[in-house]
Formats: C-alpha cells, sequence, structure tokens
C-alpha cells in the first residue's frame, strides 16, 4: 500500500515544470537586472519613493476612520518619509535625518504607520552605502530616537523594540560592509590600470630604446668616420654619408612600423624579427664592425613576441659592442634546446671595465628576456671582449 501511495503522490511531469519555472524565473530576474543597470539612479530613487508614498498613504486611508482629522497631517508626514528616499544617494545622511525626525513626528503626535519602519530601514542602509566613512558613523546615532519615538506609543513588549534596533543596526552594517568591500574593489581597479599604463609606457620606452639607440649610435659612428677621413679619402668619406642617410631612412621606416604597431594600426608581421639578422649585421659592418650570425636550423618558426624580442636582444647587445666595446667584430649565436631559445652575442672589443654596472641597455635586455621567464649572463667573455647570453622560454 505505500508504494501505490509511493507511486500516486510521485507526478512524471511535476519536477520538469518545477525547473522549467526555476530557469523561467532566473531568466526573467537577469532580465529585469540588466534593464534595471541602465536605469539612472535617480529615477530608480524617486520611483522607490513615489511606491513607498503611494503604500502609506493607501494604508492611511484605510485608517481615516481613526485618524479623523489628522489624516492631512498623517499624509504630509508619509509624504516627508517617502520622499526622503528619493535623497538616499545624494545626501543619505541628510535624508536618513529627515526621515527619521518625520517617523518620529507621526508616531508621537499621529499614529505609527504600519510601512514607515522600512522606508527607514532602506534609509539606514542607504546611509551605511553612500555617505562617506565618516559621515556614515551618524547612522547608529540618528536610529536610536527614530526607535525609541515609534514604540513610544505602542503597547509592545519591551523587548521588541531592542530587537528592532538590532534589526537596524545590521541593516547599517550590511550597507557600511558594502561601501567598504567597493572602495577596496576601486582600489584594486585603480591599480591596475596604474599597472597597465606602467607596463604600457615601459614597453613602448623600450621599442623605441631599442631602435633610436641603436640606429643614432650606428649613424654617429658612421659620421665620425666620415669626419676623419674626409680630406684625406673623399670618396670613403662620400660611401659613409651615404651609409648614414640609408640607415637613417632605414630607421624612420621602422620608426612608422614601431609606432604602427603600438596604435595597433598594423599587424605584428610588420615587425622585424631573426630573419632581419643579416640585415642587421650589413647595418653594423657599414658601421665598422663586421658580424657573423649563426643560425641553427632547430631554432624554426617562433611566435611573433618571442622573434621580436629575440631580434631586439641581438641588436642592443650589437649596439653596445659597437658603442662602449669599441669592437672590430662580433658574433651573433642563435640556438634551440628545447623550449629554451638560446642567444649569445659575443664581441672582439675591449670588454668590461672593472666593476660595471648594467646601463639602460642591458636592463632592457633583461626586461625582455623576463617577459618569457627567461635569464640573461652578460660578462667578459673567453677570449677577451664582451659577452651576452640570454635563454627565452618559447613555450
Amino acid at each position: 500500500m505505500a508504494d501505490d501511495a509511493a507511486r500516486t503522490a510521485w507526478r512524471p511531469g511535476a519536477p520538469v515544470r518545477a525547473a522549467a519555472l526555476q530557469e523561467l524565473l532566473t531568466r526573467a530576474g537577469a532580465r529585469i537586472s540588466a534593464r534595471l543597470g541602465t536605469v539612472p539612479a535617480r529615477t530608480l530613487d524617486v520611483a522607490l519613493a513615489a511606491g513607498m508614498l503611494a503604500g502609506m498613504v493607501a494604508d492611511q486611508l484605510g485608517m481615516a476612520a481613526e485618524l479623523g482629522p489628522m489624516l492631512p497631517v498623517a499624509i504630509v508626514y508619509a509624504a516627508v518619509i517617502a520622499g526622503s528616499l528619493a535623497l538616499r544617494r545624494r545626501a543619505p545622511v541628510t535624508a536618513y535625518a529627515i526621515g527619521t525626525a518625520a517617523l518620529a513626528g507621526e508616531a508621537l503626535w499621529v499614529m505609527s504607520d504600519g510601512l514607515a519602519p522600512y522606508a527607514n530601514i532602506i534609509g539606514l542602509y542607504s546611509v551605511g552605502l553612500y555617505a562617506t566613512r565618516g559621515r556614515a558613523l551618524w547612522g547608529p546615532v540618528l536610529v536610536l530616537p527614530g526607535v525609541l519615538a515609534y514604540f513610544a506609543r505602542l503597547d509592545s513588549s519591551p523587548t521588541l523594540p531592542v530587537g528592532v534596533l538590532f534589526a537596524w543596526l545590521l541593516a547599517w552594517a550590511a550597507g557600511f560592509s558594502g561601501a567598504r568591500r567597493r572602495e577596496r574593489q576601486e582600489a584594486a581597479r585603480s591599480l591596475l590600470r596604474f599597472t597597465a599604463v606602467a607596463e604600457e609606457r615601459a614597453r613602448i620606452a623600450r621599442e623605441l630604446h631599442d631602435l633610436i639607440g641603436h640606429t643614432v649610435n650606428v649613424m654617429l659612428v658612421q659620421a665620425g668616420a666620415g669626419r676623419v677621413v674626409l680630406d684625406s679619402d673623399p670618396g670613403k668619406a662620400r660611401e659613409l654619408l651615404l651609409s648614414v642617410e640609408q640607415t637613417g631612412r632605414d630607421a624612420l621606416d621602422e620608426l612608422d612600423r614601431v609606432l604602427g604597431a603600438l596604435r595597433q594600426d598594423t599587424g605584428p608581421d610588420q615587425q622585424p624579427g631573426l630573419a632581419e639578422l643579416a640585415r642587421l649585421a650589413q647595418r653594423m659592418a657599414a658601421a665598422g664592425m663586421a658580424v657573423t650570425v649563426l643560425v641553427e636550423p632547430s631554432v624554426g618558426e617562433l611566435p611573433r613576441s618571442v622573434d621580436l624580442s629575440a631580434y631586439r636582444i641581438v641588436q642592443e647587445a650589437l649596439t653596445n659592442a659597437l658603442r662602449h666595446g669599441r669592437a672590430a667584430r662580433a658574433t651573433v649565436s642563435v640556438s634551440r634546446n628545447g623550449p629554451d631559445l638560446r642567444l649569445e652575442v659575443a664581441d672582439a672589443g675591449r670588454g668590461p671595465l672593472p666593476g660595471y654596472r648594467p646601463g639602460r641597455g642591458l636592463l632592457g635586455i633583461a626586461e625582455r628576456a623576463a617577459l618569457f621567464a627567461g635569464t640573461v649572463e652578460h660578462g667578459r667573455g673567453d677570449g677577451g671582449g664582451f659577452r651576452v647570453r640570454a635563454a627565452l622560454k618559447v613555450s
């Protein structure tokens, strides 16, 4: 018999209908929330105040016989109590003080209204949520006279006002904690925005330093060499000046590509990579430093971001070799060891001075390597000169 009762009570369609109803309510709630999110806050507050006023007036009209000639006064009090909600965001403490004073006046001189406390608790919650930290502390102070006045003429248990006061303070605490949480979230968002701007500035600075620093140094070396041979070998001087001109043109073209990529107007495929090392070696040779480039076949195709950073690291290392090391030759080696892309630039220059400290160029190399969980080593090479080694994680 129990099994028969269970079979009778169980209806196959009931769980399906319940699930469908729950899904319908969820979608409706999400749709309403999305639409309310587009409504101005002031409009929502005015609508809340109007709805509360309509309910309070309807309640008072239902008690017209008991109120008698005090009905208009009660409606005025209701208008003040409900109207204060329209200002709950713009002036929460002032609005709550006015609403609480009207609540106390209505309770003491007219009659306690059943909906007025709900308007008051909304106002107190708004004090905690929208007032500044210091002004929000007035909420617990202002709530006490309102609660005491409301229950002054009611025949109720002495514990009831205490319970109501505790509930009101919980509402204020909920608003206050919500405001503090919102402040922390805004501070975190501000920090993220600041960090993003700082990182973008650092990225732009790296790109411009690597491009302009390299080009200007090459042009200075070429121009200086041209000045030296200007009288003794005019043909060589002319050749060097033409090289300076070509280097400047190449720099302008690459600067356009860099700025275009930073503006996201051009694709990343227009940025230089390891395939441009031969052209970089030619520019260095024109500046007086012979460069040998050795790229192992195992390097293969690289992600564009890794390819660009590897090129910039080699470019900066060669620029340092030309400018600071005054090297006549240098060797660039590129290899692959599992997930690591290994770069080495060794020159035959004068090497580092005792106690040298890395400058902006070497720091920029370290920053680029760090973007790919890489490492950088630099110092005197095995056969003298200066050597830079970098390892970048490809995957």
